[in-house]
């Protein structure tokens, strides 16, 4: 039935070829006509219009005449002009009335073009014509962050190539002139050489002090292991400047950096706590790269005026907002060393940092610990890239350095993040960032161990809440408003009188927290969860203590310690837990504590009167904001004063400058005492004493040879 089809369908295929043959032969035919204004017209010039080529002209109906015509009669008149100026009208350029793009006709075969005249000079003197210009190719260059200083396409930390993702995500905050301006980052450590050509020009003179020497200038001094340089190194991944032909960028390259040198000479309770809060109406955030020794043994922390002067910070500090405290989680994890050992990773005030390696892993010489709220990039292993940032030029110091290394880099970039936020958003408290950091940070490292707690925040012990996130931090900053007043709740101490059963049996103990307990308060929510305990114990290390909170996450604040043969055991030692954050405050706590001997323990919780509703509704405003459209817009929620803090008292007279004000003292008197006898001396009669003297005593003596003396004689008598 099909055969009769089949030589109907071949002479209908090869005329279907043979048609579409004869019309690519064909030449190709363009209308004449310019672009109707009925029509869009487009902005571009046409293919014929080569470089160089095409003229923009503005028109007139009449010179000098001021009525409106229609668009009709002006795209007549731009034929006429093209056409004198021997080009070819291409249309009305976008929406702008009596404006039109005109290209240069390219010489046909058959074509006679008049020699001599050149398009700009009819257009210049043609009356129809206001204004003329030959258009050239503009040089735009897209609003992509690119730097001339030598070491930034090194830092991998703030622009990773390699890994993708594996960097702070920084970029695009600087492309919307998120720098870290307003803001003043002081690094508290063995000083900054402020006068490095990369630091300089950010250097706040008002916020630094060198406590070492008791003087205003925080300039390291040279070493017998050249060691001083650590300072300078956090001052340069906070503030280096950029675009100046010199090493590297700081993450808050537009904010302030000052320095307060502490660490170079023997440090105190005292000192410590004058460092903490040094101008701290000028300094915003403090960067502390520093802490107890990382040896697997020991157990310390701020002192009892340390103590008071970081809640006095948070308190007082930044007109009441509070002073926000970066510190380092540690580098002791070769030797199995834990942050919670640690007092000053331990303390609510602070805003705890561990280190991940360029692949978001772990490295070898980060610690763990229930109280890290996050982590970010620091140097890894050997194959692995470490942290370029500004370097000290003393004792054969490059200005540059590849090599920052540790949780001593992660918490210089950390505290520069804070920078970007404050300057989006300056009313931010101590607290408030501790949150964002908690709604933002990224999970990383699968093989960590993760775990969601009740409100919905992953934790692990290595890594915290996450990998700060620049971009993110910044976004939510900009809608975050403010959480409500910090309130805490207490136990009564419970003390323990029975020995437990060695390792590895274990003691639980509880704790139930009611409704009633917390109304006083107002507390719903938890934000860290803190644990006093005294402990005595012949082999310290082998403790290891677990915290369950009411939702039934785990944490385990003290871990076993195997280098840890201290008999003291633990006295009044608190150690604190972030894991719970957002969770119910309300339920029963559980201590598990194994090996050990109990005398007592006590429960503290801090938090605030925010539901677990709204923190979940934080939450999804937070990812909301996540697509930068309020960074993009006018955005912008009302920031209140701030408390009106008196000016410190800065005493003008430093040990120092009394030194030098006697040494000068002293020389002046000197120096007064010679010129006064030198003018004395100067204006006394010399010869009337010689010739007093002559006469009472030698007259006689010297009688005889008067005639060969004559004139001497005469002029004393």
């Amino acid at each position: 039935m099909a055969t009769p089809y089949f030589p109907t369908l071949l002479i209908l295929l090869s005329l279907s070829s043979f048609t579409l043959l004869i019309l690519s032969l064909l030449p190709t035919v363009s209308p004449s006509i310019p672009f109707s204004s009925s029509s869009p017209p487009s902005p571009w010039p046409s293919p014929s219009c080569g470089l160089g080529q095409s003229w923009a002209v503005q028109l007139h109906a009449v010179p000098h005449h001021e009525e409106e015509l229609g668009s009709a009669h002006l795209d007549a008149i731009a034929n006429t002009v093209a056409e004198q100026a021997g080009l070819q009208n291409q249309g009305q350029i976008g929406q702008l009335e009596g404006h039109y793009l005109m290209c240069s006709v390219q010489p046909g075969p058959g074509s006679v073009r008049t020699k001599g005249v050149h398009p700009g000079d009819v257009l210049a003197s043609h009356p129809h014509v206001l204004w003329h210009s030959q258009e050239t190719v503009l040089s735009r260059s897209k609003r992509s962050m690119a730097f001339n200083d030598p070491r930034y396409p090194k830092q991998w930390h703030l622009h990773n190539d390699l890994n993708k993702g594996m960097d702070i995500n920084v970029t695009g905050v600087w492309e919307r002139n998120i720098t870290g301006r307003g803001v003043t980052v002081v690094v508290v450590d063995d000083g900054v050489e402020h006068t490095h050509k990369d630091i300089q020009p950010n250097y706040s003179p008002e916020g630094s002090y060198d406590l070492n020497s008791n003087d205003p200038d925080p300039m390291p001094h040279p070493d017998i292991r050249s060691d001083n340089h650590h300072g300078t190194r956090c001052a340069g991944e906070i503030a280096a400047v950029p675009n100046n032909s010199i090493c590297a960028v700081g993450v808050a390259y537009g904010s302030k950096v000052a320095g307060i040198r502490v660490l170079d000479g023997p440090l105190t309770d005292s000192l410590e706590a004058i460092a903490f809060n040094k101008h701290y109406q000028v300094n915003d955030i403090y960067s502390c790269s520093w802490g107890p020794d990382d040896d697997g043994n020991t157990v310390d922390g701020p002192h009892p005026l340390g103590k008071a002067a970081l809640q006095h910070g948070v308190i007082a500090g930044r007109r009441g907002f509070g002073s926000i405290f970066v510190v380092a989680s540690g580098n002791g994890g070769h030797y199995n060393d834990n942050c919670n050992y640690d007092g000053y990773a331990n303390s609510i005030y602070t805003i705890t940092i561990g280190a991940v390696d360029e692949k978001g892993r772990m490295p070898f010489y980060a610690e763990e610990c229930a109280s890290m709220l996050a982590v970010t990039f620091s140097s890894g292993g050997n194959k692995l890239r470490n942290i370029v940032t500004s370097d000290w030029s003393m004792q054969e110091g490059t200005g540059c350095t590849e090599g920052h290394t540790g949780t001593s880099a992660a918490a210089p970039l950390a505290a520069g993040m804070v920078a970007l936020m404050l300057q989006v958003r300056p009313c931010l408290s101590w607290r408030d960032v501790q949150h964002i950091i908690t709604f933002t940070a990224t999970k990383c490292d699968n093989s960590a161990d993760w775990k969601l707690n009740g409100a919905g925040f992953y934790h692990s012990h290595q890594h915290g809440f996450g990998l700060l996130n620049a971009w993110r931090l910044v976004n939510a900053a900009k809608v975050w408003e403010s959480v409500p007043f910090l309130v805490s709740y207490q136990s009564s101490v419970i003390k323990e009188k029975g020995s437990i059963s060695t390792y590895p049996d274990e003691s639980i103990r509880t704790w139930k927290v009611s409704a009633a307990d917390l109304k006083r308060s107002g507390m719903e929510t938890l934000e860290h969860v803190a644990v006093t305990v005294t402990i005595t114990h012949p082999c310290r290390g082998n403790l290891e203590i677990v915290l369950v909170c009411p939702s039934g996450m785990t944490s385990i604040i003290g871990a076993r310690r195997a280098l840890d043969r201290d008999p003291a055991g633990y006295q009044d030692w608190t150690f604190s837990t972030v894991r719970c954050w957002g969770e119910r405050a309300e339920g029963q706590y559980t201590l598990k504590i194994s090996d050990h001997i109990l005398k007592q323990w006590a429960l503290t919780l801090y938090g605030s009167s925010m539901s677990y509703s709204e923190v979940r509704e934080r939450q999804r405003l937070v990812d909301e904001a996540m697509s930068g459209r309020y960074l993009d817009s006018n955005f912008s929620l009302p920031c209140p004063p701030g408390l009106d803090i008196p000016p410190e008292i800065v005493n003008p007279f430093t040990s120092n400058s009394l030194k030098f004000l006697l040494l000068l003292g002293c020389f002046a008197l000197f120096w007064s005492l010679y010129y006064t006898l030198e003018v004395t001396l100067a204006h006394l009669d010399l010869r009337g004493l010689l010739c007093l003297r002559r006469r009472r005593g030698g007259y006689r003596a010297f009688q005889p040879l008067l005639p060969t003396h004559t004139s001497l004689s005469q002029s004393c008598l």
